[in-house]
């Protein structure tokens, strides 16, 4: 598959990063020589220094012969333009990254596609959505849903009070257990379980199970007693903390904490009356004790700046606060978050570069998710004998049923995992049968 990534940015070198060890023909073009000088030349990819609203630029390129062509950078008309004229040019596909909600109207959807635009990401939008998910159950680390609900995966942290603690895996039940273990983060150590792998204190279990039985998943884990979240305190008013309070349910209540006046004047206009607005700095501590963040269950940082979401999230969790959730677009400042134990960590780089990994499969994908950010280098030398590389840095793991398949995989970087949900499993390109997790379990 032919790619071309227009825009050397944060989310356009990530996702070129991403993407560079899928044995994939990949370009990234930008017309800032220094951003692509700073790619470094250990990925296995093309950097041309093009504009990517050139004609010309685009026709060097060989945007005729692209399968995706995807335009995301910082300018959301450039985008635009890029992919109009790719289009034109014999692009398949394209995706334009946008800052204007707007465009994401379904009315305008086919307004878009006859102008040569297929597919529109917001960054913006895709956090907020993750972030209440996120808040949803102070329990979860992580939830995701997957074939319209039909199947959950979600992520919580092992206390004291989990019944689960110490036992091998193919002692919990066998094949009358009701999930999945399908990954278990521990320390910096990513772990894909197999029968005589047991959970101990402080991991982070991912399991797969549908609605009906989370209360059960609940019960296992000891967390049981903990509260359900009703009142939101979230700090900074950016576009994200804008669309994460107009996604929250009825029921939470929201404070927004923004210290710049003018930005809280126009806070009032975007949201609604039930959320309040306070323009004061988050890090006051006097500032949160006096808006009760000791009733508070949730606390969400979104500022502009990952040390301060951080530290204002270590903040909160001393204070007592259940459920923090930090805004960390420092991509080597997550794996320190995560250590931290600050709880939910959003990236919009990661999470744009999932929703566009989707376009790049040759599958009926519904779903792509970053499971975690942590390092899994060990696999390489330690894998479970189930797991077999299809290309010499991924790894590939799955679950099938009748209707659907599970894909585990860790990404070229060994950085991530990620947990897709497809219709088919014959169009990968493995060479080993698909077994059940359940059987690797045992």
């Amino acid at each position: 598959m032919k790619i071309i990534i227009a825009g050397a940015g944060a989310v356009g070198t990530h996702l070129a990063k991403l993407l560079s060890g899928e044995k994939q023909d990949i370009i990234l073009m930008d017309d800032d020589e220094e951003r692509l000088g700073r790619l470094g030349s250990n990925f296995d990819l093309l950097a041309v220094n093009i504009s990517p609203t050139s004609i010309s630029g685009l026709k060097e390129a060989g945007v005729a012969g692209a399968d995706l062509f995807i335009a995301v950078t910082p300018d959301e008309s450039r985008n635009m333009t890029a992919c109009m004229l790719a289009t034109s040019l014999g692009a398949k596909k394209t995706v334009a990254r946008i800052n204007n909600y707007e465009y994401l109207l379904p009315k305008h959807k086919e307004f878009f596609a006859k102008l040569g635009v297929d597919s529109l990401i917001y960054p913006e939008m895709l956090a907020a959505k993750e972030i209440v998910d996120a808040v949803k159950m102070s329990w979860i680390r992580q939830w995701w849903e997957f074939a319209g609900g039909a199947l959950v995966l979600l992520g919580t942290k092992m206390k004291e009070t989990a019944e689960i603690l110490n036992v091998p895996l193919h002692e919990l039940g066998g094949r009358n257990i009701p999930f999945h273990i399908v990954a278990i983060k521990r320390g910096s150590e990513t772990i894909i379980p197999r029968g005589d792998d047991t959970i101990i204190l402080n991991d982070i279990v991912y399991f797969t199970t549908t609605k009906k039985y989370i209360p059960y998943i609940r019960k296992i884990a000891g967390k049981e007693n903990e509260a359900d979240i009703r009142n939101v305190m979230i700090m900074g008013g950016s576009r994200i903390a804008v669309r994460t309070v107009q996604y929250m349910p009825e029921y939470m209540r929201t404070k927004i904490i923004e210290s710049d006046f003018n930005r809280c004047n126009r806070l009032t206009e975007l949201v609604d009356d039930k959320v309040m607005i306070i323009n004061g700095d988050g890090r006051d501590m006097e500032l949160l004790l006096e808006e009760g963040i000791k009733n508070t269950e949730a606390f969400v940082a979104l500022t502009g700046n990952s040390e301060t979401n951080i530290l204002a999230c270590l903040a909160a969790k001393r204070l007592g606060i259940s459920k923090t959730v930090a805004e960390v677009e420092n991509i080597d400042y997550i794996s320190m978050a995560e250590s931290l134990d600050i709880g939910t960590v959003i990236n919009k780089k990661f999470i744009a570069a999932s929703h566009i990994y989707q376009m790049m499969l040759d599958a009926d994908v519904s779903n792509v998710k970053c499971l975690t950010f942590s390092a899994a280098c060990h696999w390489l030398s330690s894998k479970p004998t189930w797991v077999q590389p299809f290309s010499a840095c991924s790894l590939r793991a799955s679950y099938s049923s009748p209707s659907y398949s599970l894909l585990l995989r860790i990404g070229p970087s060994n950085l991530m995992i990620y947990l897709l949900f497809v219709t088919q499993v014959s169009v990968f390109p493995f060479s080993y049968s698909t077994f059940t997790l359940m059987r690797h379990f045992g």
